[in-house]
C-alpha cells in the first residue's frame, strides 16, 4: 500500500477512477459521467472488453424493461425470495434487495443514455432453478443486438478477441442458439444454418464484420464511452492503491508507457478488474484440487484488484469459488465449454470409478461443485468422461461438430464420424464394447457396464431415478424435445466415445467483501472509505450459486452502477494538489 499527504502531487486527477474496462467498469464510468462526475477508465490489457467480451454477453435482469415490453413482469418479491433461498444465508439480505431494486434501474439507465445500448429479452431460457419459488422458466435473460465491428474504428483492434476465432460471417443471435442445436430434428435449425451460410457470403462480399453475444455487449458500452468523452487508458495496469492516513482510498498508482504514473480519485476508485482466473499459485491455495489453468476467463485476469484490497485491509470472502463450467481441453490450452452437449440425451457421464455423480444436465455450476466435491473424496472426478454413442453424436450437435454429411472445406467440423483429429489431440477415447472403452479410460470395466444399463434402464422408463435429468425447465432447454424426456435416450450403439471432461470456468467469483453500496469491507465490518469493488473483483452477490443466465455480467453492471450513484452523494476531499485533468476524448494507448 502507497499512503499520501496534503502535499503529494498526483500526475492526474479525476473524481473517480475505474480500474478495468469489463461491462461494470463501463458501466460505473457511464454512470459516474452522468452523475457529473470526471471518470477515467485505467486497463491492464492492451485491449478492453475483459471476461465480457469472452462471455454470452446475457445479464440476468429481473424487472427490466426489456422484458416488460414483451409483457413479463416478475414480482420483485418472488425474485428476492429466489435469490435468498439458492444463497443459503451466504449473502446480506441489504445486498440481495439491492440488486434486484437495482437492475432494473441499472438498465434503463443504460438504455436512457445511448442508443447502442438497447437490450433484448431471450424468452424461455429458464433461471437455473425454475423450480424454486420466486423462479421463472421464461427466464430474466436480456442482451443487446449485435453489431458490425467497423463502426469501433480504430477501437475495432483493441477489443478483446473470442476465444475462438470464426470465419468472418459466422455469427449466432442470443435468440438463434437454441435453434441451431437442433439442427437435425427441426426445420428452424435448419433455417438457422441457411442464415449463417448466407451471412458468410455476404460478409466476404460486403467486408461487415457482425459480431453478437459478449463480443457486441463490450463492443457497445465503449461506443457509448465515446459518446461521453470518457478516456479509456490500455496497457496501463494498477500497481497500487494509495491512501491517506487515515486508511480512506484517495488514488491509485499504475504503470503507463514505461513509467509509474498516480492517479487521484476525488470521490474513489472502482475496482472492476475481474477475479483470480490465471493465477495458479492463488487458486491452489483457496482451492487445492485446481491445480491447472482451466479457466476460459480474461488472460489477464490475475487477481490484481483483490490483491490491492488486501493490502489497505480488504476481508475477502467465498475464495475457493468460481462460475465452474465444464470443458474439453484441447493440446494448445484452449477450453472448450460443454452446455448443450449434457443435456442432449444418448450420453452419461462417469467418474474414475465409472459411476454417475451428478445430473449431466445441471447447471455448469452445480456440475463443477459435484466434480470438486467428488476428486476431494479420493477418488478421480478430474477429469470425468463424458460417454455419448454413435447414435447420439450423429444427430446432435457435439463440441462445434455439426451432424451432417461431410461438407469439404466446411468452417466447422462436419461428417458421421468424430474427426481423426480430435483423437489425436486426446479428447477423445473410443470402444466398441464397454470393455474396450473401460480399458481406454481406465475406469472398472464391470462397474461401467452396470453404470450403462442402469442408465439405459432409465432411459427406457423416461425417468433417472438416481439423478433426476431432464425434470427441470433448465434441464429440457437444449434437449430433445421430441422425445418424453428431452434428455434421456438409451446409450447402447457402438462404437463408444468418452470425452475428457475438466472443471473449466468463467471466471473466479469469489473476492473483496462489499456492502450493499458496493462499498469494500475490512474484516470488522468497517468501510474502506474511497474504495469500491464490483464484478469478480468482489465476493459474488449469488454466493455458491447462479440464478440464471447472466448472473454475472448482470450483479457487475448493477454494483458498477450502484458504486457511481454512491459517490456522487459524497462530498469531495476538500484537499487539493497541483495536477493534471485525464486526457479528454478517447485514449486507447496500449
Amino acid at each position: 500500500m502507497s499512503t499520501t499527504s496534503a502535499n503529494t502531487r498526483f500526475d492526474t486527477t479525476v473524481d473517480v477512477v475505474i480500474v478495468g474496462s469489463g461491462a461494470g467498469g463501463m458501466t460505473a464510468a457511464l454512470t459516474a459521467r452522468h452523475e457529473g462526475l470526471d471518470a477515467l477508465i485505467v486497463e491492464k490489457a492492451p485491449v478492453f472488453g475483459g471476461t465480457t467480451a469472452l462471455s454470452g454477453g446475457g445479464i440476468w435482469a429481473p424487472g427490466a424493461d426489456a422484458l416488460l415490453r414483451d409483457g413479463y413482469q416478475p414480482d420483485p418479491d418472488g425474485v428476492l425470495e429466489y435469490l435468498r433461498t439458492i444463497t443459503d444465508g451466504l449473502v446480506s439480505d441489504d445486498r440481495l434487495r439491492a440488486y434486484v431494486e437495482q437492475t432494473p434501474r441499472m438498465v434503463d439507465f443504460l438504455e436512457g443514455l445511448s442508443d447502442e445500448l438497447r437490450f433484448v429479452w431471450k424468452p424461455g431460457y429458464p433461471d437455473y432453478y425454475p423450480d424454486v419459488p420466486g423462479a421463472t422458466a421464461l427466464g430474466c435473460t436480456i442482451n443487446v443486438e449485435p453489431i458490425d465491428l467497423r463502426r469501433l474504428g480504430a477501437d475495432e483492434k483493441h477489443l478483446i478477441p473470442p476465444p475462438a476465432l470464426a470465419p468472418r460471417g459466422i455469427w449466432l443471435g442470443p435468440k438463434e442458439l437454441r435453434d441451431f442445436y437442433t439442427i437435425r430434428q427441426s426445420w428452424r435449425g435448419k433455417r438457422v444454418l441457411l442464415r449463417l451460410l448466407w451471412r458468410m457470403i455476404r460478409a466476404r462480399v460486403t467486408g461487415e464484420r457482425i459480431v453478437a453475444i459478449g463480443q457486441s455487449l463490450a463492443a457497445r458500452l465503449r461506443l457509448a464511452l465515446r459518446e461521453q468523452n470518457i478516456p479509456l487508458w490500455l496497457g496501463s495496469p494498477m500497481t497500487n492503491l494509495i491512501a491517506d492516513d487515515d486508511g480512506t482510498v484517495v488514488g491509485i498508482e499504475i504503470e503507463r508507457e514505461g513509467r509509474v504514473e498516480t492517479i487521484r480519485a476525488r470521490r474513489g476508485v472502482v475496482l472492476a478488474s475481474g477475479g483470480f482466473d490465471h493465477d495458479i499459485p492463488m487458486r491452489k491455495t483457496h482451492e487445492p484440487v485446481i491445480d491447472k489453468d482451466w479457466s476460459l476467463g480474461n488472460t489477464a485476469a490475475e487477481g490484481d484488484g483483490i490483491k490491492a484490497g488486501q493490502k489497505v485491509g480488504a476481508d475477502v470472502d467465498l475464495m475457493d469459488e468460481a462460475w465452474w463450467f465444464p470443458a474439453i481441453q484441447w493440446p494448445d490450452g484452449r477450453m472448450q465449454f460443454m452446455l448443450n452437449e449434457r443435456m442432449i440425451p444418448g450420453q452419461f457421464v462417469v467418474n474414475g470409478a465409472g459411476k454417475r455423480f451428478v445430473n449431466e444436465a445441471a447447471p455448469y455450476t452445480d456440475f463443477g461443485h459435484a466434480v470438486i466435491a467428488g476428486q476431494r473424496t479420493g477418488v478421480q472426478h478430474i477429469p470425468a468422461w463424458l460417454i455419448i454413442d454413435a447414435r447420439s453424436w450423429q444427430r446432435y450437435v457435439f463440441g462445434g461438430h455439426l451432424p451432417l454429411p461431410k461438407i469439404p472445406f466446411a468452417p466447422v467440423p462436419t461428417g458421421w464420424k468424430v474427426p481423426r483429429s480430435w483423437f489425436d489431440a486426446g479428447v477423445v477415447k473410443s470402444g466398441r464394447t464397454w470393455a474396450e472403452l473401460a480399458r481406454e479410460i481406465d475406469v472398472p470395466a464391470d462397474e461401467l457396464a452396470r453404470t450403462a444399463e442402469r442408465f439405459n434402464t432409465f432411459a427406457r422408463r423416461n425417468i433417472d431415478e438416481d439423478f433426476h435429468r431432464g425434470e427441470s425447465a433448465y434441464d429440457n432447454y437444449y434437449g430433445d424435445a421430441r422425445l418424453p424426456n428431452p434428455n434421456l435416450a438409451v446409450v447402447d450403439k457402438a462404437p463408444f466415445y468418452a470425452f475428457a471432461i475438466y472443471p473449466g470456468d468463467l471466471g473466479t467469483n469469489g473476492g473483496l467483501v462489499t456492502d450493499a453500496e458496493a462499498r469494500v469491507l475490512r474484516g470488522d465490518g468497517s468501510v474502506i472509505s474511497g474504495l469500491y469493488a464490483t464484478g469478480n473483483t468482489a465476493a459474488s452477490v449469488m454466493g455458491r450459486s447462479y440464478a440464471g443466465a447472466g448472473a454475472t455480467i448482470g450483479p457487475s453492471m448493477t454494483f458498477g452502477y450502484i458504486a457511481a450513484h454512491h459517490m456522487a452523494t459524497e462530498r469531495p476531499n476538500p484537499e487539493e494538489s497541483p495536477v493534471a485533468p485525464a486526457e479528454a476524448g478517447n485514449e486507447v494507448s496500449p
